[in-house]
């Protein structure tokens, strides 16, 4: 009897702290909405006024240090002039929004790196993913830094690409999940070491939640080394993922050197064998890819089946190139 009691009351309090965890989680969302738009407000406060004075010069500088030194001494901290630059410069670039109290569902922190990209239909694409894949400040800054954008960019057409900046990243057709380059600046090894493809393995598995990061939307880890045999031969493929929004088992190769036509053979063997042996008929057909420090691509061109949809080759880096290094790698691919 007394057992069946401390029960009950368990469950009553797993019950409360739901709620209570529920209500707190909104009131922070209310609140981070409140400010952000109260940001937005006095940023057009701002604009406004300076515009009422653009005959006199440096009036708006002017205004800004004063209104500073005022607020902060009103208010406290969080009135600095770089604050209110901030803020006047939040308004100019999301002014053309429709419903202001609406359209606000990220943090400040949020909206100060997305305010710094000057693409509007780029800055628009990063606060889509952003609140729809609930990303961390550090993992929105990580993905622009990686140029998520511009590497799904490249291999979609104009209407595709506005597509992007409309509703983010969709994903129907197994091409809308592939990268090239695939960046994995995470893993910690140096580009110019030399490592071997279980070295590369494992760091990967040991940084696995950067990595389904990397890889976008959908991704669950099943397996590594998964063996695939055939009478008494035996073959192993790296990393083996499921995408739940296509339905599809995902196979991963890691090559450390120039891509082979064997490599892509060998990814072909893999495929059908998860198709013909591993895959329930409502599942979508498995699809592979090959991960490589570098590809000829005409060696994939007429290796590959013509019009293949199911496998894909990728080069990847292990270190994030600089601002420079990332240009060049993304004008070869143009």
């Amino acid at each position: 009897m007394v057992k069946n009691k401390i029960i009950k009351t368990n469950s009553i309090l797993l019950d409360i702290r739901n709620l209570l965890q529920s209500a707190r989680t909104n009131v922070l969302k209310q609140v981070n909405n409140i400010m952000v738009v109260t940001y937005f407000k006095i940023g057009k406060r701002i604009v406004e006024e300076e515009q009422k004075g653009n005959k006199r010069a440096g009036y708006g500088e002017k205004l800004i240090v004063e209104l500073s030194k005022k607020l902060t001494k009103e208010f406290g901290k969080g009135f600095s002039i770089t604050n209110l630059k901030q803020m006047r410069t939040f308004y100019i670039k999301y002014k053309k929004s429709q419903t202001v109290f609406d359209q606000f569902k990220l943090s400040w922190s949020h909206y100060l790196k997305l305010i710094s990209i000057d693409d509007e239909q780029e800055r628009k694409f990063y606060e889509i993913e952003s609140e729809k894949n609930n990303w961390s400040v550090r993992e929105l800054q990580r993905q622009f830094d990686s140029a998520l954008y511009t590497r799904l960019s490249l291999s979609r057409n104009k209407k595709k690409v506005l597509e992007l900046s409309k509703k983010g990243q969709l994903i129907k057709e197994p091409q809308d999940v592939i990268k090239d380059p695939y960046i994995l600046e995470f893993v910690g090894l140096d580009e110019k070491e030399s490592y071997s493809e279980t070295e590369l393995e494992t760091a990967i598995i040991n940084k696995l939640e950067d990595f389904l990061l990397e890889l976008g939307k959908g991704f669950t880890f099943v397996a590594r080394q998964q063996r695939i045999s055939f009478n008494d031969k035996h073959f192993y493929c790296d990393l083996v993922f499921y995408n739940r929004i296509l339905k599809s088992f995902v196979l991963i190769d890691l090559k450390i050197g120039e891509l082979k036509h064997q490599d892509i053979g060998q990814m072909q063997m893999y495929v059908n064998y998860y198709d013909r042996n591993v895959r329930l008929p409502e599942e979508n057909k498995t699809i592979g890819i090959i991960l490589c420090r570098d590809k000829n691509e005409a060696v994939v061109e007429y290796t590959l089946p013509e019009n293949s949809k199911n496998i894909f080759t990728s080069k990847y880096q292990t270190v994030l190139p600089n601002k420079k290094q990332l240009q060049k790698l993304l004008q070869n691919k143009k």
